[in-house]
């Protein structure tokens, strides 16, 4: 599980600068100010890009260090809503990009991030059975 790890850290990683050298925010906040408008979700955030990507690349920083300890059982119920969260991202964009047909920012990483994320699952699942 531990190579499947770093593998979706990584992909992560490369997702992240994806979508900062495409100006993903510029895709993501308009649309969530045209969601807020248009239906009862407000609770979706906006973001700015320094605070965003520095959040964004403390996480693949916490990801990579946590990878040292995913031999352990514990680690692997934290990689089933992991790998399913990357799959959910991953699977997004490729969507979204399907939808409006054109490349969103992100979608070049995308099939990465979900076959990593896929990889992660089915190690964590393969773990927690033993």
């Amino acid at each position: 599980m531990k190579r499947a790890w770093f593998a979706l850290s990584l992909a992560l990683a490369l997702h992240v600068a994806d979508e900062a050298a495409n100006d993903f925010l510029g895709f993501y906040n308009p649309f969530v100010m045209m969601l807020r408008d248009v239906t009862l979700i407000q609770w979706l955030p906006t973001f700015e890009f320094g605070p965003w990507l520095a959040g964004l690349i403390a996480a693949v920083v916490v990801l990579l260090a946590l990878g040292r300890f995913v031999t352990e059982r514990g680690l692997a119920w934290l990689a089933i809503p992991l790998g399913a969260l990357m799959l959910l991202n991953g699977c997004g964009h490729i969507g979204m990009s399907l939808y409006t047909q054109r490349l969103i920012p992100g979608v070049l990483s995308s099939p990465v991030l979900a076959a990593c994320s896929v990889w992660l699952l089915a190690r964590a699942i393969a773990k927690l059975r033993r």
